[in-house]
């Protein structure tokens, strides 16, 4: 998905080996994170998570980024699918974090069979929703990789 790479580019802009960038990196994560978690209130929240990783590196939440209204069931759906998607990433990405540095956040994976047990729900609920539902659904995780890569676009260094 093109939005997905697009997040993942400006995220790659951060440097996860030292405590300056991987807490910029932490901060951006907390602006978009906080209110997409407020929208679908999920089981196993991370914020919690990355507020610890902050406080570790004497940093606090930022404020948070304004997101939309969810104007459906299907469109928070999509939410749910970038933000639990990105549990995946985070794993994958909590091996490149410097030594010393905290890694509650990026290594807040889900249990076993926890992305699978994910998808099978979807999954149920497209096929329950149709065409229409899956269209909502997209514009949902359209969303929430945006606020992620308004969040980046804030944060991320610049490179000469």
């Amino acid at each position: 998905m093109e939005s997905h790479q697009r997040v993942d580019d400006l995220f790659s802009r951060f440097s996860l080996d030292d405590q300056p960038g991987y807490a910029a990196f932490l901060r951006a994560h907390a602006r978009a994170l906080a209110p997409l978690e407020a929208m679908i209130r999920p089981d196993a929240p991370r914020l919690p998570q990355l507020a610890q990783d902050l406080a570790t590196l004497n940093e606090t939440l930022p404020a948070p980024l304004a997101a939309p209204t969810p104007p459906s069931d299907a469109y928070r759906w999509g939410v749910r699918y970038t933000l639990e998607g990105s549990r995946l990433g985070g794993a994958m990405l909590a091996r490149r974090v410097g030594s010393g540095l905290p890694r509650a956040y990026l290594s807040a994976a889900h249990e076993k069979g926890g992305w699978a047990a994910f998808q099978r729900r979807l999954d149920a609920a497209a096929a329950k929703g149709g065409r229409t539902w899956i269209d909502e659904a997209i514009r949902g995780a359209s969303a929430a990789f945006d606020l992620f890569a308004a969040a980046a676009l804030e944060m991320a260094p610049l490179h000469g």
